[in-house]
């Protein structure tokens, strides 16, 4: 993928990164239009379907300070998340959040609905895979959702560590947060980054 470099120090400890991407930009939205602060790039901002940090990549280890350090670059991310629309537009979306670096998982929804099961079902599927295939040290999570407890606590069981990155402010839930081994606020650093005053080169720490 353009600008990533597969990791190499043995050092520092593999992951991967799972976000509810649904979640994700539905709280997202909520944050920045209480702050006033517009989304305006089309490449990391598509309506009620995805979201992310106007210069980071997908795989780009965005936190210091976390107990246990992790690489530069995680071993995938994945970004979950549903679209109304034809094959063609789940293409489209698919691809920009490729090039974003994701592997992304697109799935087809109703007009009417704001959520999709799919994206739930598939997050804890690849996430209790993951771990059970040893592919990864620490999984960072990017979700809000009380009902990612059990599988969080299933991960732990098998020696690995789980880390929670989301909005303080807006739907993340208690019993999630104190399931993780460590858990993030990104509500500063992700409105500081799309922030027009500011380079978006923020780093989130632990709470």
């Amino acid at each position: 993928m353009p600008g990533l470099k597969w990791p190499s120090d043995p050092h520092l400890r593999r992951w991967m990164a799972f976000i509810d991407g649904e979640n994700f930009t539905i709280r997202g939205q909520e944050v920045m239009a209480k702050r006033g602060i517009a989304l305006s790039n089309p490449t990391r901002y598509l309506r009620d379907v995805f979201l992310w940090f106007p210069v980071s990549m997908g795989r780009t280890n965005i936190f210091t300070g976390a107990p246990i350090t992790l690489q530069p670059v995680a071993i995938r991310s994945y970004y979950y998340t549903s679209v109304v629309g034809d094959d063609v537009r789940l293409a489209a979306v698919r691809e920009q959040l490729w090039q974003l670096g994701f592997q992304p998982e697109v799935f087809k929804k109703d007009a009417d609905r704001k959520r999709t099961k799919a994206v739930d079902i598939a997050l804890t599927t690849d996430f209790l895979w993951n771990a059970f295939q040893d592919n990864y040290d620490v999984a960072v999570l990017f979700a809000g959702d009380g009902d990612y407890v059990p599988m969080v606590n299933a991960v732990k069981r098998l020696g690995k560590v789980v880390y929670v990155a989301f909005f303080y402010a807006s739907g993340l839930s208690p019993a999630l947060r104190l399931s993780a081994d460590e858990s993030f606020s990104i509500d500063d650093v992700f409105c500081d980054a799309w922030s027009p005053d500011t380079d978006g080169s923020e780093l989130a720490t632990p709470q």
